[in-house]
């Protein structure tokens, strides 16, 4: 693979992987255009939990890919001035039920504040392997820092990558033809609906939902619940199989489903189960048919590359993704992780 030099790239999507290309690409002294339907981190970027984790891709083809993130995550939080919330976090998996109590107490000593009628079942991570980022923050700071490189942020609807003599030319946005010598599609789920191309393995949208509660004396730990509600596990959420709107503006949400995971977290601490509900959210996560990235040359288009499908995963990967991407766009081959795993030819396409 030889080594291009764009003068113009166009990133699709100002979520936070589309956020990250931009930011490690700005880094190469590329100009880049960030191209936005809707807002920045408008959909699962700025509804996610931010939270991060070293080793819990381990044993997975993910594992080098988060491995290598969370060190730029640690990293990109000196290096980056604003404050996007970055912190360590201690991580603790409990269990509850929506009536009565779980039998045996608590496994390992449980935090204070963990004071309802919950078991503490393990450690799940600490200060070492764990931590948190306000998403929208995260991915506006990254964003922001590209901006000032000499990026630029535009408003309009990607209606296409324009195609010609098997290479991409640039892309429709709003019926104008936005040319550029590198396109990168990075739209979550509807990567594939907007880009137009055949041969894009599919792209799902997975919906879930969220909650934010005004707690303010609670401490900066996380936690994975199994809680049972009527026969069924939910675990860190609420998944709903509704199918993907047109766009992030037309995300519904559930206000029964936002009222479980409220109650959920009631059934943690009193001072949870007093708080005030001040967000209800729902996104819809970017999948693959075999649940990894898709993340590198968009297969029989040259100059256009895709990074979407992280799943759960697309906080925690941003960074690698953006600086892994970059350097397969500049250098020709990415260098710090190995983005075989990822390559979006090993899935068939999505229409022939």
């Amino acid at each position: 693979m030889s080594a291009l030099v764009p003068g113009r790239v166009v990133v699709c999507g100002a979520g936070v992987i589309g956020a990250a290309v931009a930011y490690f690409l700005s880094r190469r002294g590329i100009a880049v255009t960030v191209i936005e339907r809707t807002g920045v981190a408008c959909a699962a970027s700025g509804k996610s939990g931010g939270f991060i984790a070293l080793d819990w891709c381990d044993n997975s083809e993910l594992g080098p890919l988060a491995r290598v993130s969370f060190a730029l995550h640690a990293r990109l939080a000196e290096e980056i001035t604003t404050d996007y919330g970055y912190r360590r976090m201690d991580t603790y998996m409990v269990a509850a039920r929506e009536h009565g109590t779980v039998p045996g107490g608590h496994r390992i000593p449980a935090p204070r504040w963990i004071d309802g009628e919950t078991v503490v079942a393990g450690a799940l991570g600490s200060l070492e392997t764990t931590a948190q980022v306000h998403p929208a923050r995260f991915t506006r700071a990254l964003l922001d820092a590209a901006l000032t490189r000499g990026g630029e942020l535009r408003m309009g609807r990607v209606e296409g990558v324009s195609v010609a003599g098997g290479a991409a030319q640039g892309v429709m946005v709003d019926g104008e033809l936005l040319r550029a010598d590198v396109v990168v599609l990075a739209m979550g789920p509807w990567t594939g609906r907007a880009a137009g191309l055949s041969s894009l393995p599919p792209i799902h949208g997975l919906k879930g939902y969220s909650v934010t509660l005004d707690a303010p004396d609670v401490p900066a730990d996380a936690l994975f619940m199994d809680y049972r509600l009527a026969g069924e596990v939910y675990v860190c959420g609420m998944a709903d199989r509704r199918p993907l709107p047109e766009s992030a503006e037309g995300v519904e949400v559930s206000e029964t489903a936002c009222n479980v995971l409220a109650r959920a977290a009631g059934r943690v601490s009193s001072g949870l189960a007093a708080a005030a509900i001040t967000k209800r959210q729902a996104c819809y996560r970017p999948v693959t048919d075999d649940g990894l990235p898709l993340i590198g040359p968009v297969p029989d288009v040259r100059n256009a590359f895709v990074a979407t499908g992280h799943g759960p995963w697309g906080m925690l990967n941003a960074p690698a993704t953006g600086l892994a991407l970059a350097e397969r766009i500049v250098d020709g081959r990415a260098i710090c992780v190995d983005l075989r795993p990822f390559d979006p030819a090993r899935l068939p396409a999505a229409r022939r």
